[in-house]
C-alpha cells in the first residue's frame, strides 16, 4: 500500500491541472448575467470552483492554472483571497490565467484554444502529465487514481467518466469503450445518445476531465489550431473525437471506491439542477458529505459570528429544521425548513420560508412567504412578499424554472446588484 501512495504522489507531482473556467453558464438564467458559472455559491459557503481546486490539493496536485474569461472578476477575487495560501517558492500555486491573447488576437474560442494559448505558460513549468479539469461541477475525486490508471494503460489521453440517465445523455459527451477501457467513439452532446452494452437506460458521459501526456496535448493543440475555420476548437467537439482512431485514448469510469458503484458528481447548469443540488445537502445522510474531514473543500469566508435564531414566543418562534444554515445569519421570529442558508442571510419576524436556497447577504422582511426558490446575493425581499404559492404571478417578475423553482435576483426586484458577487 505504502508503495502504491508513492507511486501515485509522484505522478501527481509532475502534474499540472488546468481548470477551465471562463464559460458562460447561460442555462443559469440570471445568475451568471454579472459573473462566471464556476463563481456561482454552493453549499452553503462555498463556490462551485471551489470543488476541482479542492479535488487537486486532497489529491496532491499543487500546481494548478486556473483559465478565466467570462465576467470574472468575483471569480478571482475569491481565488486570490481563498486561495492563496500556497507556497510559491515550494513550487505550489493557483495561478489566474485570463485571456490574454497571448498566441493570437483574439479570446479563447474554446477549451482547446484557452489551453493553446498558454502553452508557454505550460511549457514554462514542464510537467510530465496535464490534467484539464471542468471548473463548473461538484463532485469529489481523487486525481491520483485517474493518472496511475493512464500510466498503467499506457495511454496517450484518458477521460473521466460517469454514468448518466440516457435522458439526460444529450448534454454530455458520450462514449463507447471495448473491454479494456479503451475508447471507441465519442459523439459530444448527440441527439440520440447511444446507450451502454445491457444497460439500455444508462449511457457512458464525459466528466470533462482528460488527462492528457504533455506532448500529446501539444501536437494535437496545435494540429487542431491549424485547422483553423473548419475546428471550433473544443475538447469534447474536436479534439477527442478525432484522436481515438490514431492514438490510445482510454476511459477512467469514476466509481465509489467503497461500493464500486457511480461516485457522486453534479452537473449544476440549470436552476432546477442547482437548486436540487443543494437540497440533497439537507438530507440526514447525503451522498456529498461537507462534513468529511478526510477530504475537507477549501474555501473563502469571512470571520462571521454564529447563526442566532431568537424570539421564543406562540406566534413568533424562530427556528430552523432538516435546514443549513450558515454563520452571521440571524432567524429572528420566523420558521425555515428544508432550507440552506448561506452567510448574512437575515429571516424577519413572521416570515416563513421552506425548500428555499439562499445565497449570502439576503435580507427578508416581516410576514415574507417563501417556497421552492432561490434567491441571489444580496436580495431585499419586501414587507409581505410571497413567492412560490402563485406561479403565474412569480413569471411576472421573476424567472420560473421549468420543474417550478423560482428564481430571485436584484435586478428583478429593481435593486442595485451588491459589490462582490
Amino acid at each position: 500500500m505504502q508503495m502504491a501512495k508513492r507511486y501515485v504522489s509522484r505522478l501527481t507531482r509532475q502534474t499540472l491541472a488546468l481548470v477551465l473556467a471562463g464559460g458562460r453558464g447561460s442555462r443559469l438564467e440570471d445568475l451568471t448575467k454579472w459573473r462566471a458559472k464556476p463563481a456561482v455559491p454552493f453549499g452553503g459557503k462555498f463556490r462551485i470552483i471551489d470543488f476541482p481546486l479542492s479535488n487537486c490539493i486532497n489529491s496532491g496536485i499543487s500546481q494548478v492554472g486556473v483559465i478565466t474569461q467570462y465576467k470574472s472578476h468575483s471569480l478571482m477575487r475569491h481565488i486570490q483571497r481563498g486561495w492563496g495560501f500556497l507556497r510559491g517558492e515550494m513550487g505550489e500555486f493557483v495561478e489566474l490565467l485570463p485571456a490574454q491573447q497571448r498566441i493570437e488576437t483574439s479570446w479563447y474560442e474554446g477549451t482547446a484554444n484557452a489551453v493553446l494559448q498558454n502553452l508557454d505558460i505550460i511549457r514554462s513549468h514542464n510537467p510530465e502529465y496535464v490534467l484539464i479539469l471542468a471548473g463548473d461541477h461538484v463532485y469529489k475525486m481523487d486525481y491520483g487514481t485517474m493518472l496511475a490508471a493512464h500510466v498503467e494503460q499506457e495511454a496517450d489521453v484518458t477521460v473521466g467518466c460517469i454514468e448518466v440517465p440516457l435522458e439526460d445523455a444529450r448534454a454530455f459527451g458520450v462514449m463507447s469503450v471495448d473491454d479494456k477501457l479503451r475508447i471507441t467513439e465519442f459523439v459530444e452532446k448527440p441527439d440520440n445518445p447511444k446507450p451502454m452494452p445491457g444497460q439500455p437506460d444508462k449511457a457512458l458521459a464525459s466528466m470533462g476531465i482528460y488527462v492528457f501526456s504533455t506532448k500529446i496535448l501539444f501536437d494535437e493543440l496545435l494540429r487542431d489550431h491549424e485547422l483553423s475555420t473548419l475546428s471550433s476548437h473544443d475538447f469534447g467537439k474536436d479534439i477527442i473525437p478525432s484522436i481515438i482512431e490514431r492514438l490510445r485514448v482510454s476511459a477512467f469510469p469514476f466509481r465509489d471506491p467503497v461500493n464500486n458503484k457511480p461516485a457522486y458528481w453534479r452537473d449544476v447548469g440549470t436552476i432546477d439542477s442547482l437548486w436540487q443540488a443543494n437540497m440533497e445537502l439537507i438530507g440526514v445522510s447525503p451522498e456529498l458529505n461537507l462534513y468529511d474531514s478526510e477530504w475537507p473543500i477549501w474555501t473563502y469566508q469571512e470571520q462571521m459570528p454564529p447563526a442566532k435564531f431568537v424570539f421564543d414566543d406562540d406566534n413568533r418562534r424562530g427556528y430552523a429544521v432538516d435546514s443549513m444554515v450558515a454563520g452571521g445569519c440571524i432567524v429572528s421570529g420566523a420558521q425555515v425548513q428544508r432550507s440552506l442558508l448561506f452567510s448574512k442571510v437575515i429571516v424577519h419576524s413572521f416570515c416563513t420560508v421552506e425548500d428555499t436556497v439562499i445565497f449570502p447577504d439576503v435580507d427578508i422582511a416581516r410576514n415574507c412567504k417563501i417556497r421552492r426558490a432561490v434567491i441571489d446575493r444580496g436580495c431585499r425581499i419586501p414587507e409581505g412578499t410571497r413567492i412560490g404559492y402563485d406561479a403565474e404571478q412569480d413569471a411576472k417578475r421573476f424567472y420560473v424554472s421549468p420543474k417550478g423553482i423560482v428564481l430571485v435576483t436584484p435586478e428583478m426586484l429593481e435593486q442595485d446588484y451588491p459589490h462582490g458577487l
